[in-house]
């Protein structure tokens, strides 16, 4: 029995969902989402609760149960709050300034990096340490944190790098004589 499955997703007052098969739109003040599960679970909205049921006992069936009720959930949080992460930038020299919509991140290589951020996803860089990905879309969100710290990861001696603000680096001693 899932014990995330059997918990129903609660709307938020000016939040709306509707079902349309195994579609679920949920639309709100951020903007509209939607999500299509599979055919093993079952999908309905009732007095501003959405409620997701397995069709079946097969493993596969309460497999999707707990997942489509996240993603649900997911959606939820998304047009109300919105997700957000928190990029900091360290070591000397490094840093991210905004240009219109392109972030410009000078990363100690021969280049500065210019990223551009896809669509539904806004990147801010409010000091030159700080880089905040923010977007109604949890992957697309993470997708965008992820490229970004891939350009220069943050390394186990000195720290250098781009890390997740509730990240901890595990620091190595450097060599001995």
């Amino acid at each position: 029995m899932s014990r995330i499955g059997k918990k129903p997703v609660e709307l938020p007052t000016g939040v709306s969902a509707s079902v349309s098969g195994q579609t679920v739109e949920v639309k709100g003040p951020k903007g509209t989402r939607n999500f299509t599960a599979t055919d093993d679970v079952t999908i309905s909205v009732e007095d501003n609760v959405v409620k997701i049921d397995p069709r079946g006992k097969s493993k596969r069936a309460r497999q999707q149960w707990g997942m489509s009720r996240t993603m649900v959930q997911n959606l939820v949080t998304g047009v109300t709050d919105g997700f957000k992460k928190e990029l900091e930038i360290n070591g000397v020299g490094y840093r991210a300034t905004m240009q219109g919509t392109t972030l410009k991140l000078a990363l100690g290589l021969s280049h500065d990096v210019n990223y551009d951020a896809p669509e539904g996803v806004s990147v801010t860089a409010p000091k030159q340490t700080i880089i905040i990905v923010e977007g109604i879309d949890e992957q697309k969100v993470g997708q965008v944190a992820a490229e970004i710290r891939a350009w220069r990861k943050p390394e186990p001696f000195k720290g250098k790098g781009i890390k997740y603000k509730d990240e901890y680096i595990f620091r190595k001693e450097g060599k001995k004589k």
